[in-house]
């Protein structure tokens, strides 16, 4: 809960400070503001491998304030270590995003998920297999590298980790630990009906 805390205490500061310049003045909804895009997630762990697929869809709110809906699609393996179990699970997710942009180039995320996972796990030794279906929210928060010029395009590369950190967690390995996600991601913005 801390870190939960900690996260959100630093992004309010990054945003009261956020960068000058030029800032776009709302009035109502603007199609020019309103993104859509995917990233490329990538998780690795000792005998781990995760990789997934995020699409999105976001907003705009000024030049340092996106926000946005993601779904998530992931698959993560992991071999058979001491334990003599293989677990192998294929999870999708929905949930929400914070992203501030303090500097042109740097931002920080905050993204609450639900997750739904479908696990199976394999013992070699006895040939035994198990399925699951499992339920888990998940707390991303991190720092992300970035081009974002608002109307145009944006791209980027994060790391993120779940802080929220639960058992069944697809970013959490069989052990309960805290995989680093990196993320690349790109998408473009809607231009106005003409």
């Amino acid at each position: 809960m801390k870190k939960i805390l900690l996260a959100l205490c630093l992004v309010s500061v990054l945003t009261v400070t956020a960068q000058e310049g030029e800032t776009l003045t709302p009035k109502g909804f603007d199609r020019n503001r309103v993104f859509i895009g995917t990233g490329l997630n990538l998780g690795l762990s000792n005998r781990s491998f995760n990789i997934g697929l995020n699409p999105e869809i976001g907003y705009s709110l000024n030049n340092w304030l996106d926000v946005g809906i993601a779904t998530n699609f992931s698959y993560f393996t992991q071999s058979a270590d001491l334990n003599g179990i293989r677990y192998r699970d294929l999870n999708y997710g929905l949930g929400a995003f914070l992203r501030a942009w303090p500097l042109n180039f740097l931002f920080l995320q905050i993204q609450p998920e639900n997750n739904w996972i479908n696990s199976s796990q394999y013992i070699p030794s006895t040939n035994q297999s198990f399925t699951y279906k499992l339920n888990a929210s998940s707390l991303l928060a991190g720092i992300g590298y970035g081009s974002r010029q608002v109307g145009a395009r944006i791209s980027y590369f994060s790391i993120l980790i779940d802080v929220a950190a639960q058992r069944n967690s697809p970013y959490v390995d069989s052990y309960g630990s805290q995989q680093p996600v990196f993320r690349a991601g790109f998408g473009f913005y809607l231009k106005s009906k003409r």
